[in-house]
């Protein structure tokens, strides 16, 4: 859209003010959005921990020895223990599950804190939504042009002025 098919100050204060509260939203939706990919890679390291490439029958291993137990920080530990290398290695591996239980919770508690944050954020923005699109065809848009129209160009005054409106803020 170029700057000759806006026009500014004809967005109605209540419709600015609207589609401001949106804009915001939009950057809290980006903050939640870091925190879920953030909380899925601890999770994913905290599982990594655990196991990695796991043999049909890891846990043989700490019976009889008879299997891989694959490769990760639990497997070379348990290793140490039936083959009795390491004094303290039974420790080492019951510290090491307690620490991938507690980093696991941990990540799983954020992941679900977040998922309901944005749960309700998309209530929020569902709402405000609907009183923009409101806002905006009690101003003169058509519906189409009030659900299409780009929040932070309106949040600014910024009305667009030809064609579908048509932007990326909703």
């Amino acid at each position: 859209m170029t700057d000759a098919s806006l026009s500014v100050g004809t967005v109605p204060a209540r419709a600015r003010e609207l589609a401001a509260r949106l804009a915001a939203l939009f950057e809290r939706d980006v903050e939640i959005v870091g925190q879920l990919n953030d909380a899925q890679q601890r999770l994913h390291r905290a599982n990594d921990r655990l196991w990695s490439g796991l043999a049909p029958d890891a846990f043989g291993l700490i019976y009889d020895g008879a299997a891989t137990a694959g490769h990760s920080q639990i497997a070379t530990l348990i290793e140490k223990v039936s083959s009795g290398a390491e004094r303290g290695s039974r420790t080492a591996v019951l510290k090491a599950l307690q620490d991938a239980h507690w980093q696991l919770h941990r990540g799983f508690c954020r992941y679900q804190s977040a998922c309901e944050e944005r749960r309700q954020l998309a209530f929020d923005v569902g709402e405000l939504s609907q009183q923009l699109t409101e806002a905006l065809t009690g101003a003169g848009f058509s519906a189409k042009e009030a659900r299409n129209a780009d929040v932070h160009q309106l949040a600014v005054g910024i009305r667009p002025t030809t064609g579908d409106r048509g932007g990326s803020g909703r």
